[in-house]
């Protein structure tokens, strides 16, 4: 049809505009991160005794930090669109807007993973405070690379966002597109983890702050330049898209702000925020983040029921515009106070135990310390909060509804949420850093008791029960994300008892025995991947053992004794060996510590395996003490289906069965002549 023909032209001239915006933002952003840095580059060179490297190490390195930093946004944020704001067909694969949000992110990966390899000389220039000529011989940028953390920092992330850009040429799928974009998110840890914030006091906080920080941005930022994109290609579904993305942004908005704040107060204080260039820095930062907030919550509102009545699209972009350039002109200034040396502002010089673990420990662990001597840890803490509070919200969603749900699996949760909590941020969570009986405590609560009563409250079921179903024809929401998940090919291998039982007893002798551990007692993001790995493993070993929801590979009930069975030789024997070992795990870093009350590492060492050994009968008795109740209840279904059936057909089934005994019984009586 003759009116048809040109519609392509617009919404390509409108694609090609949003393209320019975010290349406009990225070149704003860029020169404000250089002019910026100008105001102490000079100052931060002196204070580390460095000469002066000449303006193109100065001034570009801040500049590739922002070409990398786009590019990871873009990239994100396109993936974040393609796998949670866009529906996918429901038989799997992408839809066409989908998949043209991947191949956007393909191309914003390549250029992350340009920008972070050429982080790499600028980096090793910065730091030695030469020319980046200089650094570029092979033998010399190698030999700093091994030597300077966050430049082999950037180097790895180089690496992820090559595979990731290489993902997304083929990605067809939505499962393989969350894949893509789990493993975007992870390539902003290394450079997350060897940052400013990852040393001197306080460095957990710091760190934890800054994590939650940038995800919380790129992730925002991102959301909204793809967004925009997929309004310019006037995609479908719009109106369901930016909604999705509103709530959301909240979220993000609300996590940058609180996040903001900690971190400042780690490296600022009140005095020094206008008397220092880090604090006037740090000023104009709050001054885009409030103003971002402000835009969005007044501005987005008017537009998103805009485009639910079927109009607003134009409206949309032109406030998205202005949005992205003042998100961009915020990641600039981010930049240039990530290059400004935050005030000494009077700050007594840490000692060597909090540089090492963030902060001092005086006293030796005591049961009370144990329980009571709290540092909140902002990821875990939080995150146990947040399952708690997202629990009571679906249950009350349910009970306002007329529909009952389980007071004991409510407490299972709260239990495994509080088990959570006292392990990271009471004192076990303190004192698990610098003593290794501390931290095997830590480990067993978070892998077998957490977890223990996380599956026997039945989050899945809760969440299936609270998320209305889409509808045939409508697009898939949290419901059908979540169904989707837990009938993945990566459930049902996870899941699989020999897989689970090899993740939750290997990870004891690959981690303890292998070295690894020794690796990542410096490092504070390895203790939160510890963690994390613990409690998921403890998840995935658990859960189809006695776990409420049903599990993608359900096992039999002798199968589930079994497997718990199975894994107690193997606690034993790693608590026996660590108890008869002549060699400290840790050693370097322990005594590095150097903690006067801390004399004996190899007593404290077998301490801990005593710790491993008898604390697996714990979770035994708890699981057993589950499988008699789930076996019980089950009986008792099946007796009150019986005698329901039987109420129902006047026990024709107890009849027949009757009836057959008596036949057999007269076959068996002898017949009298």
């Amino acid at each position: 049809m003759p009116s048809e023909t040109p519609a392509p032209a617009p919404e390509r001239r409108t694609s090609s505009t949003v393209g320019v915006l975010v290349i406009t933002a990225g070149v704003l952003a860029a020169l404000i991160a250089a002019a910026l840095t100008a105001l102490s580059a000079g100052a931060s060179y002196a204070l580390l005794g460095l000469p002066d490297p000449g303006p193109v190490t100065q001034y570009g390195l801040p500049v590739v930090r922002v070409v990398a930093e786009s590019g990871a946004v873009v990239c994100i944020g396109s993936l974040l669109l393609a796998a949670f704001g866009i529906p996918a067909m429901r038989s799997g694969p992408l839809a066409a807007d989908g998949y043209a949000a991947v191949r956007t992110a393909s191309w914003a990966a390549a250029v992350w993973c340009v920008g972070a390899a050429l982080m790499v000389p600028f980096i090793a220039a910065d730091a030695t405070g030469r020319p980046v000529g200089d650094v570029l011989s092979v033998d010399v940028l190698f030999g700093l690379v091994d030597a300077l953390e966050e430049a082999k920092a950037w180097a790895l992330t180089a690496l992820i966002a090559f595979v990731v850009a290489l993902v997304c040429r083929v990605v067809l799928s939505w499962g393989w597109t969350v894949m893509a974009f789990a493993l975007g998110l992870v390539g902003l840890f290394p450079v997350i983890a060897t940052g400013h914030s990852a040393s001197g006091g306080a460095h957990d906080i710091a760190t934890n702050s800054l994590l939650v920080h940038l995800f919380a941005a790129v992730l925002w930022v991102g959301g909204l330049v793809a967004l925009l994109a997929h309004a310019a290609r006037r995609g479908a579904h719009l109106p369901l898209v930016a909604r999705r993305f509103s709530q959301f942004a909240l979220v993000c908005w609300i996590a940058m702000a609180l996040s903001g704040v900690i971190n400042s107060l780690v490296r600022v204080s009140p005095t020094d925020l206008f008397t220092s260039t880090y604090g006037v820095l740090l000023v104009l930062k709050v001054v885009g983040l409030v103003a971002l907030g402000a835009f969005g919550y007044f501005q987005r509102r008017s537009v998103v029921r805009r485009l639910d009545d079927g109009a607003g699209a134009a409206a949309l972009l032109r406030l998205g515009a202005a949005e992205v350039l003042i998100m961009f002109a915020t990641i600039g200034v981010a930049v240039a106070l990530g290059r400004t040396p935050p005030p000494a502002g009077g700050k007594a010089v840490p000692g060597r135990t909090e540089l090492l673990i963030g902060y001092p420990l005086d006293a030796p662990p005591t049961l009370f310390r144990l329980l009571f001597d709290m540092r909140f840890d902002l990821i875990y803490g939080t995150f146990a909060l947040a399952l708690a509070g997202l629990y009571l919200l679906g249950v009350y969603r349910l009970r306002k509804r007329g529909d009952a749900w389980p007071v004991g699996r409510t407490i299972a949760w709260m239990c495994g949420c509080a088990t959570i909590f006292m392990a990271t941020s009471s004192g076990i969570g303190k004192y698990a850093p610098a003593l290794f009986s501390v931290h095997m405590g830590q480990h067993m609560l978070m892998s077998m008791l957490a977890p223990v009563f996380l599956v026997l409250a039945g989050p899945t079921s809760l969440a299936l029960r609270v998320f209305k179903p889409a509808g045939k024809t409508q697009p898939p929401g949290p419901r059908e994300w979540l169904l989707a998940f837990v009938h993945s090919p990566v459930a049902r291998v996870l899941t699989n008892p020999f897989v689970a039982l090899a993740l939750f007893v290997g990870s004891f002798y690959a981690l303890y025995f292998s070295g690894l551990f020794d690796v990542a007692l410096t490092q504070h993001w390895a203790h939160l991947a510890m963690n994390a790995h613990f409690l998921l493993v403890g998840y995935i070993f658990y859960w189809p053992v006695i776990g409420i929801d049903p599990a993608p590979r359900p096992l039999p009930s002798l199968g589930k004794v079994g497997l718990v069975f199975a894994s107690m030789p193997f606690h034993a024997f790693f608590g026996i060996v660590l108890m008869m070992s002549q060699t400290v795990i840790g050693a370097a870093f322990y005594r590095g510590l150097d903690l006067p009350w801390m004399t004996d590492l190899l007593a404290d060492q077998r301490l801990g395996g005593g710790l491993a050994w008898a604390s697996g009968e714990v979770p035994l008795v708890v699981v057993m003490l589950a499988l008699l109740i789930q076996w019980s209840r089950a009986d008792s279904r099946a007796a009150r289906r019986i005698d329901r059936k039987a109420d129902a057909d006047g026990g024709a089934d107890l009849a027949a069965y009757n009836e057959m005994l008596r036949q057999l019984a007269e076959k068996d009586t002898p017949r009298s002549k």
